[in-house]
């Protein structure tokens, strides 16, 4: 009998180590480490890891998430993370990692390569701004195949991972237009910031659906699993673009190249994994393909001890959890993933 196979995503938050931080990586893990434990996941997608380099010149290590990680299963598990564009190894900050108790047998990062970067000329810039420039998203894609395996460990069918972290709704930087990190100068140019900042928030989704297409290309019946910090909730466009459903091509042929939000079994009320100013939001998400459907059972939202983080952000100091919920679905493929 095939054991079930559970797979989770959890933004972890700037985990980092760095000597003097506030709140140490020791509080850090003393929170963090059980939340991983009780997933007790096969595929684990974590977004916001941190890098760290011993010194300068140094390629950057892992050293955080080592940490976090030690004495757990997870230790053990294969892995696969994001590179940092103008160097070897991970970048400084934000990075994506799937970890797998299964082979990890490929893996790569998509960052531009099937959506150039938009052109655009802020117009609010000051100084005005004399040329278009690129639109680049914040961070890659991070895309492995896992070769699942039956009980007895013979391998079975390839799953496709992707693990994504959309840009946040937050306004991007525009040339001359801040009095400080928080202030701007006008509204206008604030408007501007959230334009620039939807244009790669939506930009990354729209690549995100390319390589989900690519994979159907190659396979009709391709297991593919898209997981991770959307930064957006079920309404919204980068969720759409990604699940392509019927009812937005218009195209009942194309069905079958449609995602499914796993969330949705749940009741209404339990389905959120971020708590903002008082709002309940669905932010991170596991979007399955019609086929890896069939053998999907549940899926868990652990967010009982979860804090509002504009609340906490005001009112707590250093404090060390996440303020995003850990989410997990579990599988069964039965004698059908041998």
């Amino acid at each position: 009998m095939q054991k079930p196979l559970r797979i989770a995503t959890f933004n972890l938050e700037n985990l980092d180590d760095c000597p003097g931080k506030s709140p140490s990586i020791d509080d850090r893990i003393a929170v963090l480490r059980p939340q991983l434990l009780r997933l007790e996941a096969d595929i684990l997608c974590l977004q916001e890891v941190n890098a760290q380099s011993s010194a300068k010149g140094h390629a950057r290590e892992m050293r955080a998430l080592d940490r976090l990680l030690k004495g757990t299963p997870y230790a053990g598990f294969y892995r696969a993370l994001t590179q940092g564009r103008h160097h070897p190894g991970p970048a400084d900050v934000h990075n994506l990692v799937i970890l797998s108790r299964a082979p990890i047998t490929a893996h790569g990062q998509v960052w531009h390569d099937l959506v150039p970067p938009p052109l655009y000329r802020p117009v609010t810039a000051a100084p005005p701004a004399e040329a278009e420039t690129p639109v680049e998203w914040d961070r890659p894609i991070l895309h492995a195949e896992v070769r699942l395996e039956n009980e007895e460990g013979n391998p079975g069918p390839i799953l496709h991972v992707i693990n994504l972290h959309l840009r946040a709704p937050l306004a991007s930087f525009i040339p001359g237009q801040k009095v400080d990190a928080f202030t701007w100068k006008s509204v206008s140019a604030w408007a501007e910031g959230f334009f620039l900042a939807a244009i790669k928030r939506n930009g990354q989704a729209l690549e995100a659906r390319m390589l989900i297409d690519r994979l159907f290309d190659q396979d009709p019946k391709a297991l593919v699993v898209v997981t991770g910090d959307f930064n957006a909730d079920m309404r919204e466009a980068p969720i759409r673009a990604i699940l392509g459903e019927e009812e937005d091509s218009g195209n009942g042929d194309l069905a079958a190249r449609s995602m499914v939000a796993v969330e949705r079994s749940l009741p209404k009320q339990q389905r959120f994994s971020v708590l903002h100013h008082g709002r309940q939001v669905m932010l991170d998400h596991i979007l399955v393909s019609k086929q890896l459907m069939g053998f999907y059972r549940h899926v868990e939202i652990h967010n009982e001890a979860l804090e509002d983080e504009l609340v906490a952000f005001a009112t707590v100091s250093r404090s060390p959890e996440s303020f995003h919920a850990p989410v997990v679905a579990q599988f069964d493929f039965g004698g059908s993933a041998g």
